[in-house]
């Protein structure tokens, strides 16, 4: 992995964990029957987003989608904009394909692969309209925040991927990696936070409530979004 001209490299430590969970027959045929229409393969080479879809539009990146349920709910109600999903759980992969075969979605494109890497080496700069990032692991103990997706370099290649004027969306259940989120990006010339107090923002209606959200709520657990637009500054020029 090769970081772009210019920007810090991205730590090599992996935010996430792969689970070997079984997938059923139907996610397994999926695999089989879909991924040559919805499957994209990266492994370090630039992708061509202006032939990756059927039509040429602006380009979300979803960041670990899980089992895709927002991110169809998304593609299907803004077909203005094509979406590209990256995703290490393949039942997730294989669910989401299913899902969007039925519901006939053509602007949704998915990869299984480090997102570290795609971000890195698959994608060029300006390249994206919008970065969406929701409920990523928070992995709790101080000893594993090294582990945690958002951090600055991860912050500075976004910056060069996404447009200017373009968007970047997380969302979180948990406090304290709220609050990492807004000081890391607050280190970043290069993003504004809509927020009017410079934290958090009222849930944007794009945004569907997922499953996990609302078992989080069950929980009493509060729900953050976290709303930022790429400005032009100086390191990014």
């Amino acid at each position: 992995m090769t970081a772009p001209s210019g920007l810090a490299p991205m730590r090599t430590i992996r935010s996430f964990v792969v689970r070997a969970g079984r997938m059923t027959d139907a996610q397994e045929r999926a695999f089989e029957a879909l991924w040559a229409t919805y499957g994209v393969t990266c492994e370090g080479r630039r992708l061509d987003l202006q032939t990756l879809f059927p039509v040429q539009q602006p380009t979300i990146l979803e960041i670990g989608f899980g089992m895709g349920d927002s991110l169809l709910a998304q593609a299907i109600q803004e077909p203005h904009h094509n979406f590209l999903g990256i995703e290490v759980h393949k039942p997730g992969i294989g669910r989401l394909m299913n899902e969007a075969a039925k519901a006939g979605v053509q602007n949704l494109r998915l990869l299984c692969e480090d997102a570290v890497d795609v971000l890195s080496d698959g994608l060029g700069p300006a390249s994206l309209s919008g970065v969406q990032i929701y409920f990523p692991d928070p992995w709790h103990k101080k000893r594993h925040h090294k582990r945690r997706l958002i951090q600055s370099p991860l912050i500075d290649v976004l910056a060069n991927r996404v447009c200017l004027g373009g968007f970047c969306h997380l969302a979180t259940d948990w406090a304290p990696y709220a609050e990492w989120i807004v000081d890391v990006f607050a280190r970043s010339a290069a993003w504004h936070n809509e927020s009017p107090e410079a934290d958090y923002v009222a849930r944007p209606t794009r945004r569907p409530i997922t499953k996990f959200e609302r078992r989080g709520q069950g929980l009493g657990h509060a729900v953050f979004d976290l709303l930022y637009t790429r400005k032009a500054s100086d390191q990014h020029l």
